[in-house]
């Protein structure tokens, strides 16, 4: 079964997505706030286990939000038989890539970005200026970029309940298979 990597910007309703599907049974995992992520100082290498909140100046700079490829590919072994949805945004999605079975980029506008960021009460990121500005940057880059992946764009702005439709529908979607896509294997 798919192994489903459903992305887009901060505010963009990963998390929200991931809760609904969670209570309609399906599986459902969100990178953020499950263990799949984790702050790397880009210098040293090292984890940063308590990171501050709100970040400093120059923090994004110097330190980047990576997903673990060792915890996805545990997922993918374990979704053989089931179909996962995992939610994030990363800056090392490329080096993951090639486990997932299909990818599902929602977005949304601007205005959308900066209300949902500003009022959103499950996650400070992105009420900071700093963090408020690289979304916007990355915002305005995120739907071509994944347009060239051959991703499955969704509106992040549509009513929850047809963003759900849509994440969903995606795998049914008969989708041409990429060329060095790889599933894990079990060790032996």
């Amino acid at each position: 079964m798919p192994l489903v990597w459903v992305t887009g910007v901060s505010g963009a309703g990963k998390s929200t997505v991931c809760e609904l599907l969670k209570k309609r049974g399906e599986v459902a995992v969100d990178t953020d706030w499950e263990g799949y992520n984790h702050w790397v100082d880009r210098e040293s290498g090292e984890v940063v286990v308590d990171p501050p909140d709100p970040v400093p100046a120059g923090w994004l700079d110097r330190y980047g939000w990576l997903i673990s490829r060792e915890r996805v590919a545990e997922l993918a072994l374990r979704s053989q038989n089931r179909e996962v949805y995992l939610f994030g945004g990363v800056e090392n999605e490329d080096e993951v890539r090639d486990l997932f079975d299909l990818v599902v980029c929602l977005v949304i506008d601007d205005e959308t970005l900066k209300e949902r960021l500003a009022t959103r009460t499950g996650n400070s990121f992105g009420k900071h200026p700093e963090e408020l500005a690289a979304s916007l940057w990355h915002n305005e880059r995120i739907e071509a970029r994944y347009r060239e992946v051959g991703a499955v764009v969704v509106d992040g702005t549509l009513p929850l309940e047809q963003v759900v439709y849509a994440v969903t529908r995606a795998r049914r979607t008969p989708r041409p298979s990429r060329p060095g896509r790889t599933r894990p294997t079990p060790p032996s």
